[in-house]
């Protein structure tokens, strides 16, 4: 092959580092670019398997890429790139949105190394995949997602003084894995009143609404 210089842009619109998989997203779709520029002749699931191997190496994520490739909510049961790891969906109304306040990231490559907070995420994640297997909900996946954030300890003073408020309305919000983030999934006409709490403790903060894709990643 010929040398070529290569200039790489990327357009994001989410906050970087900040719990979104805009790195895993980034790796993703420059693989499926290359593939496609280069007329490589390597298969999307390739192209994934690359992009995963580039986020683990770089610490910057461990199952970012096998979400983004395949789209949905889902639930991981079997660890690893696309094609080696396993994911199965879980069915969310139409109506459904994911909405989030950001204000800012977390050193994923930090926590990736500090081995009390992987020795935190190891002993009870599991458990709650096992449950989240046996009773698949997008109900359940905010219930678990919550519950093993408050385990693994990460949620700051800002964080926790909007859970407490979103909490209180009847909105069960979780933390994303990792960034000084809070989301949920919820139905679009319970929308406006979960984005008046989000107003009131967004003084620094970015809001966030998007729909849920279930095609995962592609060329457009």
């Amino acid at each position: 092959m010929a040398n070529h210089k290569i200039v790489v842009e990327h357009q994001v619109d989410m906050p970087i580092g900040a719990g979104f998989g805009t790195s895993g997203a980034a790796a993703l779709s420059l693989a499926l670019a290359l593939n496609e520029a280069f007329k490589l002749g390597i298969t999307k699931m390739e192209a994934a398997q690359i992009a995963h191997r580039a986020e683990v190496e770089c610490k910057t994520g461990l199952g970012t890429v096998i979400a983004e490739t395949f789209g949905g909510i889902e639930i991981r049961t079997k660890p690893g790139a696309p094609g080696i790891g396993e994911i199965r969906h879980i069915p969310a109304e139409k109506d459904m949105v994911v909405t989030c306040l950001s204000f800012g990231p977390l050193s994923t490559r930090k926590f990736l190394t500090d081995e009390a907070v992987r020795k935190r995420i190891n002993e009870f994640g599991g458990k709650l995949l096992d449950r989240l297997v046996e009773e698949p909900s997008v109900a359940n996946f905010m219930k678990f997602s919550r519950q093993f954030a408050e385990h693994v300890g990460l949620i700051s003073d800002k964080l926790r003084s909007v859970l407490k408020a979103t909490d209180e309305a009847g909105f069960v919000c979780s933390m994303p894995m990792f960034g000084e983030s809070i989301f949920t999934i919820i139905k679009k006409d319970a929308l406006p009143k979960l984005l008046k709490i989000f107003d009131e403790h967004n003084p620094s903060g970015k809001t966030i609404v998007s729909g849920i894709d279930s095609e995962g990643a592609r060329l457009l």
